[in-house]
């Protein structure tokens, strides 16, 4: 029985399938890894700051003790100093008798004693008279033997007045200790004798360890001709000292500290300079790293407990937390029944193939729901056909405009693109019930008419509304010369379908076909500009671009403005492989269409022209920007399409855009295409900087400064720009009263004939009278 509780508690620890174990690891991870993390930065920073606070407190310890040795030295030259002035040692003493005034040599040599214990490193205080005898006072009286002799008149030979030097314990003793040495009289220019301190060894080392606070070091210090006075070393390796030696020769500082390595150890070595009367000493200690950073290693061991700690319990939590959250699945699993549960142990025991099962169950009833959206998807293609042929799909390449359109269900496999145009005239000559103002609702009529008979005719094609009693169409069809019947037998019935219903006259355009989609806005541009080839009256007219442009306009300059368009949109945006493969569609078309090298030159230099106007416009000088070269006589000496589009890519765009980019980030840029897509799409509304700006969630400010950076001109001159140009546009294609373009492009009417006026130099009433009469007299001349 206890058996088998124990078999079940076991499989209880089990893995119960893959998301059991992956939830655990997952949970481990996220609860220990803050943990790791914090601990490793607790590590990191608080250890080491720590370490570096004992690094630096142990190098001011050792500036303080090495500061109160040099104090001690300091005051014993300064005490022998007061002595050797003290009268008792002056001129008198050269003629006294020391036998027969033995008072005075009493007293003498009681002061001395007195000397000598006032302080604790001195250990005898000497004095030496040179004479026929010379004489020595320390304890008592004493005649020097000859050796003795050699020994202290040595102190009288050096030409400094006081001087530390090393002396011999003991005449003949090659034992020396470190004396102070203080000739007298101290104002004397001929001294006969010398007072001599004494050092005594044993406790100036005791003083000098204090320089090395742990049971480990070496300390010692070298006199001006770097020669070892005294020296501590308690590391057990007698050649550590001699290493620091040779390591203080290479440093070029008087003060400081560093770290060398030695027999496997770090050690932290302070130096500075103790300045005595004659000479500067400087002093080394050194300490093992080790010592200085021991109260580190308790807590680096108590941040490692503390760290597996927190290990261990993430452990066990992250155990009863993937329990607790396999337990809703283990229910569900169990609610499946038997049959179920087997199935789910035969896929791997994945508890999720039973929930991918019933996800392609639902993928199946999606894709039956998908196939009944695509019925109501006709909204659809034609905002995206709008879309494209008003050039808000320039940036979008040719495979991934065909991908959305395939996507959107059009077959164009085999398939080319034609446009057509329908234009509607004599609207206030109409017998029917139509006015001028009723220009919308005689447009949606023949979009219903067109729709109609393209429905008969056509299995593909999209039908788009304009405003200027107009209507344009997109065909798609197979890739035949014979279709161009077809074409033309449509737009005879549509001819004669709106002349029967809406009593007006109809000018079809057909342009020339297609099978690339980035071409079809320029199809679109050129059956709009087609359109003006009519003859300037009310009748119905068929206008073939293809065989327009074959026989009769074959001569005619032309100059191409959409793509000059796209190409400046494209620098906009830093698109330098766009540029390139923008320019040579350019040129193609200029060469296609121009007569000779002359007229398609112009075209060339036009277009630097526009690229330069718009460097002028982005604060950048060409003269700067092209390093004073005359790029006009450089683009006249090219004769190759290649090497023009090379030269444009290469000496003009790309430096311009890196000059560009290096000034504005890419997300600016998106911020301002934005901004510009807005303003195009509702420059008939009221529309503001400060409405923009909310919308990109920038201030008015900023974005007028950015707009002005990007586009080349300020936000209301663009604005007042693009609502000019469709109203040119309508008032030069339309017939619509000037009160109601006014309204259309977003401008009152009194405000509308200043502006227009102001922007072109003459009111829209004569401008629009003198530009129909030339389109009039154009199209006299083509027929």
């Amino acid at each position: 029985m206890k058996f088998k509780n124990i078999s079940a508690k076991l499989k209880t620890l089990q893995w119960r399938g893959s998301f059991h174990r992956n939830s655990f690891i997952l949970i481990l991870l996220i609860a220990s890894i803050p943990g790791l993390i914090t601990g490793l930065c607790i590590y990191w920073f608080a250890v080491g700051k720590v370490e570096n606070e004992l690094r630096t407190l142990h190098t001011s310890q050792i500036e303080q003790r090495a500061k109160n040795i040099d104090e001690q030295f300091k005051y014993l030259e300064y005490s022998t100093s007061q002595w050797a002035f003290e009268p008792r040692f002056s001129e008198s003493l050269r003629n006294i008798d020391f036998v027969g005034q033995f008072t005075e040599t009493y007293d003498i040599s009681k002061t001395l004693l007195l000397l000598q214990g006032r302080h604790n490193l001195i250990k005898t205080v000497d004095l030496y008279i040179e004479g026929e005898k010379p004489i020595l006072f320390n304890s008592e009286y004493n005649v020097l033997d000859e050796q003795s002799k050699q020994i202290y008149h040595q102190t009288l030979k050096s030409s400094k007045r006081l001087y530390w030097t090393e002396f011999p314990l003991e005449a003949g003793s090659k034992k020396k200790t470190l004396a102070f040495v203080h000739r007298i009289p101290a104002t004397s220019k001929d001294p006969f004798g010398s007072i001599i301190v004494t050092i005594d060894q044993n406790k100036a080392l005791q003083l000098l360890k204090s320089l090395t606070p742990y049971d480990k070091g070496a300390t010692f210090i070298l006199d001006g001709e770097n020669e070892i006075l005294l020296s501590s070393n308690s590391t057990k390796d007698s050649s550590f000292i001699n290493v620091l030696k040779r390591e203080m020769e290479t440093q070029k500082h008087t003060e400081g500290s560093f770290q060398i390595k030695h027999n496997k150890k770090m050690y932290s070595i302070s130096y500075g300079k103790f300045t005595r009367v004659d000479s500067d000493w400087t002093y080394v200690s050194a300490a093992p790293m080790s010592s200085i950073t021991a109260p580190v290693v308790l807590v680096s061991r108590l941040i490692l407990i503390l760290s597996i700690s927190a290990l261990i319990l993430a452990f066990v939590l992250s155990w009863f937390t993937s329990n607790r959250i396999y337990s809703p699945i283990n229910k569900l699993l169990k609610s499946l029944g038997h049959e179920e549960e087997g199935l789910w142990r035969r896929k791997g025991r994945d508890v999720f193939t039973i929930i991918e099962h019933q996800i392609q169950n639902l993928s199946q009833k999606s894709n039956l729901l998908q196939s009944r959206l695509v019925e109501q998807i006709t909204q659809i293609k034609s905002s995206f056909i709008l879309q494209l042929i008003q050039g808000y799909l320039y940036h979008n390449t040719e495979e991934d405009l065909r991908v959305r359109m395939e996507n959107y269900g059009w077959e164009l496999e085999g398939k080319s693109f034609t446009a057509l145009e329908i234009q509607l005239t004599g609207l206030g000559e109409s017998k029917d019930s139509f006015s001028n103002n009723d220009e919308s609702l005689v447009t949606f009529s023949a979009s219903n008419i067109m729709e109609e008979l393209a429905n008969d005719m056509f299995d593909q094609f999209n039908i788009i509304k304009f405003t200027d009693l107009s209507v344009g169409a997109l065909v798609i069809h197979p890739n035949s010369d014979s279709f161009r019947v077809e074409l033309h037998s449509f737009a005879d019935k549509v001819t004669k379908t709106v002349n029967e219903i809406l009593n007006m006259q109809v000018t079809v355009t057909i342009s020339e076909p297609t099978d690339s989609i980035k071409r079809i806005p320029y199809i679109f541009e050129e059956v709009r500009s087609g359109k003006r080839f009519r003859i300037f009256e009310n009748s119905n007219q068929v206008i073939d671009l293809k065989e327009h442009e074959r026989s009769e306009h074959i001569n005619q300059i032309h100059y191409p403005f959409a793509i000059e368009k796209e190409v400046i949109q494209a620098i906009r945006m830093g698109h330098t492989a766009e540029v390139e493969n923008l320019i040579r569609p350019f040129l193609q078309e200029l060469t296609e269409k121009g007569i000779n090298e002359i007229n398609i030159h112009q075209g060339i230099v036009q277009l630097y022209s526009t690229i330069q106007h718009e460097i002028l416009h982005s604060g950048i000088h060409p003269h700067e920007l092209f390093e004073g070269k005359n790029m006009y006589e450089e683009l006249s000496q090219i004769r190759d399409t290649e090497r023009i589009i090379k030269w444009f890519t290469q000496d003009v765009v790309g430096p311009f855009i890196q000059k560009l980019e290096g000034r504005m980030n890419i997300e600016l840029k998106r911020v301002i295409e934005k901004v510009v897509t807005k303003i195009q799409e509702s420059y008939a509304d009221d529309i503001s900087l400060e409405s923009c700006a909310d919308e990109v969630g920038t201030n008015p400010y900023s974005l007028s400064k950015a707009f002005k950076q990007m586009v080349g001109i300020n936000f209301i001159d663009y604005l007042t720009q693009l609502r000019i140009e469709k109203a040119k546009e309508l008032l030069i294609n339309t017939d619509i009263k000037i009160n109601d373009i006014a309204e259309s492009v977003g401008y009152r009417h009194s405000y509308f004939n200043r502006i227009f006026k102001k922007q072109i130099g003459i009111p829209p009433s004569q401008y629009r009278k003198l530009n129909q009469k030339d389109n009039y007299i154009q199209v006299e001349n083509d027929g």
